[in-house]
């Protein structure tokens, strides 16, 4: 069974990097307590892709991963309405992706171990966190695209936004992806194309995908999809809403732990 440590055994922010020129192009890093190597987790937090959500919710989660023996970084990126949108908010993650990595392992030698890399998303976080293992497949000129994507252990994403369509049709978030994308996937199937992990295909690496069946964000129907279009593994927790899987103090966080433990090794 996973243990939530205690609030006292919590581990406080040790550094705030920049991984680009822009104020919210920066990650806050999360130490364990131990000397390494230790596996990072590179968590990408929710919010429909909207600057009136930050990374500052998911401390938190960032804090008891670290107190669990992971090096987490807690990006931030630009959103919509604060400089982001197409295709400013995924050139961002893409460059945390590419560079953290690097910057942990200059101010803190040997401590991670980006062989054990697990990228950890919740909502819209999720979403990119998925899209980040399939950069080498984007159409040329796209946002994010590389042909050698950082090697990482595994997703787990929390209610990922994993079909941004179907979220468009929906009007998911009061019209986020419409926010975001500048419009639907008739006018733009281009920026649909080179974004949504539906049609992108299953990942080169494990996706664990944790959804609560109470989900009135993100329906659990998302979920559902995308395991059985990509063979990727999904936990579904009962009872649970959107929200519980972004605190550790909830139900559904033993799991979501559990889930990263057995990707990062």
């Amino acid at each position: 069974m996973e243990v939530i440590p205690d609030a006292g055994d919590l581990m406080p922010i040790a550094k705030t990097l920049a991984y680009g020129a822009h104020p919210d192009a920066v990650a806050d890093i999360h130490l364990p307590a131990t000397s390494g190597p230790a596996p990072l987790i590179v968590f990408l937090h929710g919010g429909f892709w909207r600057s009136i959500v930050n990374r500052k919710y998911a401390e938190p989660v960032a804090d008891t991963l670290a107190a669990s023996g992971y090096v987490v970084a807690n990006v931030e990126y630009r959103r919509t309405g604060g400089g982001g949108g197409w295709p400013v908010t995924f050139t961002d993650v893409a460059r945390a992706f590419d560079t953290l990595p690097a910057l942990i392992e200059r101010e803190w030698p040997g401590l991670a171990d980006p062989e054990r890399s697990v990228y950890v998303g919740h909502s819209a976080g999720g979403q990119l966190g998925i899209w980040g293992t399939l950069r080498d497949r984007l159409p040329l000129g796209a946002p994010g695209r590389t042909e050698t994507p950082p090697r990482v252990a595994g997703v787990v994403a929390l209610a990922p936004v994993a079909d941004l369509a179907t979220a468009y049709a929906l009007g998911s978030g009061e019209g986020a992806v419409a926010d975001l994308l500048e419009g639907g996937p008739d006018v733009y199937p281009d920026r649909y194309a080179a974004l949504d992990p539906s049609t992108l295909g299953p990942s080169p690496v494990p996706v664990v995908v944790v959804h609560g069946d109470q989900d009135q964000r993100v329906p659990i129907a998302m979920g559902r999809d995308y395991c059985a279009a990509t063979g990727a593994e999904l936990i579904e927790l009962p009872g649970i809403g959107h929200f519980e899987l972004a605190d550790p103090a909830s139900a559904a966080w033993p799991p979501i732990a559990a889930a990263v433990r057995r990707l990062a090794g």
